[in-house]
């Protein structure tokens, strides 16, 4: 009994002086996993924040907004939908097909602009028109992942899908009749009063959207055209336009 005992106490130390040996080994294997442990959460983290609750944020934000412009029609105050150095919001744009809800349209597509969870028209480098313009392209950009990504589904757009701006007196309805699905972040003549590239070859009164593509990148662009089919005026209960019932 005893010689059993002693051999299995020098089985014991013999594990552990081989243990001790591969100390610093493990050590080092040990710690890097912790370090990778560490990154993919911080990693994670990152991508909840970016991808859902800057979504949050943004559509709080949007939603204040928004509520603020239709106070501002309701009070009929000077700051209406039409004025071109309004930064409250031009009006509301209203597309299905993308099932986002109402977008609240501002000037100006500068990063922080569209971090607000809203849409934004175009100052430059191409002018957009705007939709009581009698000619032109009412030119839009709007975030695809991330602060409210309005135009995340972009891509559900198909031909002859409606495509409606609301403003304090107007429901401007468009009809989809092309897409561009990837081109250069440089290609401005998209924004073009005639895009030549949507195959318009005269002056009408356009609709472009633009976000970045592919999905989770900002390599390229994605294209978006549609053209005014009709104006109906608002009427005191602000009855919707058929496409959106």
């Amino acid at each position: 009994m005893g010689a059993r005992t002693r051999q299995r106490d020098e089985r014991t130390r013999a594990a552990t002086r081989r243990a001790g040996r591969r100390g610093p080994i493990a050590s080092a294997v040990s710690v890097f996993g912790e370090l990778l442990i560490t990154a993919g959460v911080v990693l994670g983290l990152f991508v909840v924040y970016s991808l859902w609750w800057t979504n949050v944020l943004a559509d709080r934000e949007a939603s204040r907004e928004g509520d603020q412009v239709r106070e501002q029609w309701a009070d009929d105050g000077p700051a209406g939908p039409g004025a071109l150095n309004t930064q409250g919001g031009l009006g509301f744009l209203h597309v299905p097909a993308m099932r986002n809800g109402e977008v609240l349209v501002r000037k100006g597509t500068a990063t922080d602009t569209l971090n607000g969870g809203v849409a934004g028209y175009y100052t430059k480098p191409v002018k957009s028109a705007l939709p009581q313009d009698e000619t032109g392209n009412f030119s839009l950009a709007a975030h695809r992942d991330g602060h409210g990504a309005k135009f995340h589904n972009i891509d559900k757009l198909k031909t002859g899908d409606p495509i409606v701006f609301e403003t304090k007196d107007n429901w401007y309805v468009y009809k989809v009749f092309k897409a561009l699905p990837q081109t250069s972040k440089f290609n401005v003549g998209v924004l073009d009063a005639v895009p030549e590239e949507s195959g318009a070859t005269k002056p009408g009164r356009y609709i472009t959207l633009t976000t970045c593509t592919p999905v989770y990148t900002s390599r390229f662009r994605y294209i978006v055209w549609g053209e005014l089919e009709r104006v109906e005026k608002v009427d005191a209960e602000r009855t919707r336009p058929a496409e959106l019932r």
